[in-house]
């Protein structure tokens, strides 16, 4: 007969599967050790199997343009705030505290890339995250407006873990776009996390939401619980842009 430890460990495995108790209780026993460690073999490949899958169709649904991790990531031009710090960033742990992250700096110099890495490691932590460009999702409320949607999906999207809103403040937004978008902000507000990124100061924000107040009361929210990381250097695109080009002149001029 299995010893009591590896049925213990079958009985753990088992519940995870959502085997019935009675099962667990009155089958380990009656096995032999081999037919035991087989059983507790196959029930942690299903486990492992799972949760594999659960990660790639949230990685999936979460919508991400490029996946990126923080593999060979350029922090040299970023300056993080005292209040969270570089792991915490890496491994997304500050969603699981319902906590805003706010990256600010020009483009192409790595907000995007930082926001999907996060939303990417919090979807192995096994967290729902959904990924939008502000003028995509302003769009979505609109037309779920139209169409008589809209209750269904604010609760749809203010369902996951964490709200990424990237380039805002890059296309204007009228009146009934702004008002849509900050009931997302404060439908989340102290209970999901919302990333957003953007290469506008806080005093220009009012100029995107058409109102001052209600471009005051978005930043109240976002960085109440929220951590501003900024973003300095030159885009990555127009330097590698440039150095491609050199390149170029360089073999041109060689031969």
């Amino acid at each position: 007969m299995a010893s009591e430890e590896l049925c213990a460990r079958i009985r753990q495995t088992g519940r995870a599967l959502m085997m019935s108790n009675h099962t667990m209780e009155v089958f380990p026993p009656q096995a032999t050790p081999k037919q035991a460690e087989y059983v507790l073999d196959l029930f942690d490949y299903e486990i492992a199997y799972r949760e594999q899958s659960k990660r790639k169709r949230l990685i999936r649904r979460a919508a991400f343009p490029v996946p990126k991790t923080f593999d060979g990531y350029d922090w040299s031009g970023v300056s993080l705030p005292t209040s969270i710090t570089r792991p915490e960033l890496e491994d997304a742990s500050f969603i699981e505290r319902a906590e805003n992250l706010i990256c600010f700096g020009p483009v192409g110099v790595g907000k995007t890339h930082m926001v999907t890495a996060i939303g990417m490691a919090a979807c192995e932590r096994g967290m729902r995250v959904r990924f939008y460009t502000a003028s995509e999702l302003v769009l979505k409320l609109m037309a779920a407006k139209e169409d008589g949607t809209l209750a269904k999906f604010l609760a749809d999207t203010c369902a996951n873990d964490a709200l990424i809103l990237d380039e805002y403040g890059y296309v204007p937004i009228d009146r009934d776009g702004a008002r849509l978008l900050f009931q997302v902000v404060s439908r989340v507000y102290e209970s999901k996390s919302l990333l957003l990124t953007t290469n506008l100061e806080f005093s220009r924000w009012g100029s995107v939401l058409t109102e001052e107040s209600m471009a005051s009361a978005m930043v109240d929210r976002l960085l109440h619980h929220g951590h501003v990381v900024t973003f300095k250097g030159e885009s990555y695109r127009i330097r590698h842009a440039l150095m491609n080009a050199r390149a170029k002149g360089g073999a041109d001029g060689d031969g």
